[in-house]
């Protein structure tokens, strides 16, 4: 069986544009959590969000296709130049072995409000012909794959919040089948909108707290819904052969992949957590893991009343309580939820930690729930020398993915 392995990242996000000072501001507990500048949000009972900040487009794209593209598409093309960059992989691969597996949970979501604005308030004539191109789904790995030649296969990956971390699971099958020698895979968002908040608000899934060191609260007693953030990642996945054949930096080995759905509810995850345990245990046994190992557990953890009991659960499940030598943390409580990029933005936060042998917080954790019982890393970044990592994500819809890492041996 083949082997996949990172040899390269790239990320936009609450907490930084460029890999090092993400890194730097997770291990350091920074909240990327503030009021919103998007727009005048008084009158929304959740005024708070994770934005990305300070992004130069024109570093990645002309002008031209700066004023054409949704944010979900420039963050995704910035996320994708950085991983490619960073790997040096091109011209040591054929276009028809380069492929890309990049999703969006909401698509163009800013396109589309203004767009239907136009519609509703000037009729059909006003709305853009870039409105379609701008909106879908697929259009970022559509447009990744232009830039760089990627003939093997472009496809998107559509599964919530799950979305960043299907892309790079499906990413690495594709790899193992033979399909490609690398894929640039990973999963971008930009839905902060008061179109797309007031949705969420209504479903009572967002935070209301106008406090941001007490908004994201993953597995806190106090912690009354997810604050909304944005941004991209991307992961240059190889064949292990490819890459140690051209001698590349290896980032860490994706071991492990697995996926289940909850068919249970369209927005609640199943509270005992039985598919989400059938998941990890899946990219557990993928990964070879041994009960005496350090292990890592990157939480979805999005900090909503039921989802972080379920978690709690299925992580008890799926290690068969042996969780003594487990440190688990999630770093939403710094980025807020990046919705289809979260899962790639965790995958890399997985590998950097499994690097340095740093463990990120779970900043502002300080009435711990006591159904949400495991060592949950509180305030403050640990050095825990672990061997496995896993990420896991879990979406509306019941989609629920695992991803197990570990250094290349």
């Amino acid at each position: 069986m083949k082997r996949v392995v990172v040899t390269g990242i790239g990320i936009i996000s609450p907490l930084g544009n460029i890999v090092s000072e993400f890194w730097q501001n997770v291990t350091h507990g920074v909240c990327g959590i503030a009021e919103i500048t998007k727009f005048e949000a008084r009158n929304l009972k959740a005024r708070l969000a994770a934005e990305v900040r300070d992004f130069d487009p024109l570093q990645y794209m002309s002008k031209v296709e700066s004023v054409r593209y949704d944010p979900y598409i420039k963050f995704a093309l910035a996320a994708s130049q950085q991983a490619v960059e960073d790997s040096g992989v091109l011209g040591s691969v054929s276009e028809d072995r380069l492929g890309v597996y990049f999703g969006s949970a909401m698509g163009g979501f800013e396109t589309f409000a203004r767009e239907h604005g136009k519609f509703l308030n000037s009729g059909g004539k006003r709305v853009s012909p870039f409105f379609v191109p701008m909106m879908i789904a697929n259009m970022a790995s559509g447009l990744i794959a232009e830039r760089y030649g990627c003939r093997g296969f472009a496809m998107p990956s559509v599964t919530a919040c799950a979305t960043g971390a299907s892309a790079i699971g499906e990413a690495c099958e594709k790899i193992k089948l033979g399909w490609a020698d690398a894929v640039i895979a990973g999963g971008s968002e930009a839905a902060i909108d008061e179109f797309s908040l007031s949705g969420f608000i209504n479903m009572k899934a967002l935070s209301t707290s106008e406090d941001a060191a007490g908004a994201s609260l993953p597995f806190d007693l106090r912690r009354n819904g997810f604050v909304m953030g944005e941004g991209a990642a991307a992961l240059l996945l190889e064949d292990y052969d490819h890459a140690a054949k051209r001698g590349a930096k290896m980032y860490g080995e994706v071991c492990g992949y697995g996926v289940s759905c909850d068919a249970y509810h369209m927005a609640s995850p199943r509270p005992d957590g039985e598919e989400g345990a059938r998941a990890m245990a899946k990219a557990l046994r993928d990964a070879n893991w041994e009960r005496d190992e350090h292990v890592y557990i990157n939480a979805h953890g999005t900090g909503t009343p039921s989802g972080d009991i379920a978690e709690t659960r299925a992580i008890r499940k799926a290690l068969a309580n042996e969780t003594g030598r487990v440190v688990v943390s999630s770093t939403k409580s710094m980025t807020g939820h990046m919705l289809g990029a979260a899962g790639a933005a965790e995958a890399i936060v997985s590998l950097l930690a499994l690097r340095d042998g740093i463990i990120p917080p779970t900043i502002n954790l300080r009435e711990q729930d006591p159904e949400c019982d495991l060592d949950c890393t509180p305030l403050l970044a640990r050095e825990v020398a672990i061997t496995l990592a896993i990420s896991n994500s879990f979406g509306f819809g019941g989609h629920n993915v695992s991803l197990a890492l570990r250094k290349v041996s």
